[in-house]
């Protein structure tokens, strides 16, 4: 089986951002985070100031910090968040985070404004303007509610040279398929739901953006690795045995990443709180965190 390319690398974690007990920025514990999760972790990348990283809740002047921060402390890709319902903002966002080190750029959906399919052509068109780095669209439409609909995508991958690719967390695999059969050969889809990683690769995805993958990013190498290999029933074993993970990484009484936070709390490494609005803990988080890890043989 020829393994797509993946400017990026196959397995990156969409990191969360660790803050003190006081909820302010924790720059040391995000770089001891990062180079834990590209070194012992098994990711090639990470991206920075994403969703699970809590972007809705940190300034701007937080986010570019946090950016150059990572993007000193690793080797690996640093791909930024920069995303915003506002187009203005996020081109100078995208323009910052470049300046401070992204190796690439992740931008989300206008959300809440629900802009027609030609606001986000031109929306994400500026933003891939203001940067000669590669660029991913995140495609969430349970989070935004609106979704990028495949010809928008199509239309943005053909004539806008670092509109790479797209981090699929739409839920529709179908819908994957059909992108992946009109969209240009190079077309870059990174699956954005862990549930959904090996069923998207079937289909033509190179990789993942995952959560779970900060405690199994060795596993999902090893998934790739097997997928990639041909050894698909290898990749499937693989795969069963790390649902336990996907099913806890976020649900409604403690979404993501409530959950991440705490099994980096087990794990000895830097997370701290969530900011509000995310809300408090609830107590059954980490028990079913130690139940996790010990199915995976690391309690």
């Amino acid at each position: 089986m020829t393994a797509a390319i993946a400017t990026f690398g196959r397995v990156l974690t969409a990191m969360v951002t660790p803050f003190a007990a006081d909820g302010s920025l924790d720059l040391d514990g995000a770089q001891k985070l990062a180079r834990w999760l590209t070194t012992e972790g098994g990711n090639d990348g990470l991206i920075i100031a994403g969703t699970t990283g809590e972007s809705p809740s940190l300034t701007h002047d937080e986010q570019i910090e946090l950016i150059g921060a990572v993007a000193e402390a690793i080797d690996g890709p640093v791909v930024a968040g920069a995303g915003s319902n506002d187009t203005r903002a996020a081109v100078e966002l995208t323009e910052r985070a470049t300046a401070a080190g992204a190796a690439g750029l992740l931008h989300v959906t206008p959300y809440y404004n629900r802009p027609s399919q030609a606001g986000l052509s031109d929306h994400f068109r500026a933003c891939a303007a203001a940067t000669d780095m590669p660029v991913l669209l995140y495609d969430i439409k349970g989070r935004t509610g609106r979704p990028i609909a495949v010809e928008t995508m199509v239309d943005l991958f053909e004539t806008v040279d670092n509109i790479i690719g797209v981090k699929d967390a739409n839920g529709d695999p179908a819908q994957t398929a059909k992108l992946l059969s009109i969209a240009p050969p190079d077309t870059e889809v990174y699956s954005g739901d862990d549930v959904l990683t090996l069923p998207l690769l079937s289909i033509g995805a190179v990789g993942t953006i995952g959560v779970a993958t900060h405690w199994v990013g060795n596993e999902i190498q090893d998934l790739m690795k097997a997928f990639f290999n041909g050894e698909v029933d290898k990749a499937i074993e693989i795969n069963r045995s790390l649902i336990p993970s996907y099913s806890f990484e976020t649900g409604e009484d403690a979404p993501n990443p409530i959950p991440t936070k705490a099994m980096l709390r087990l794990l000895g490494l830097p997370g701290g709180p969530t900011r509000p609005p995310m809300g408090p803990e609830p107590e059954f988080v980490e028990i079913e965190a130690k139940a996790v890890l010990a199915g995976l043989g690391k309690g």
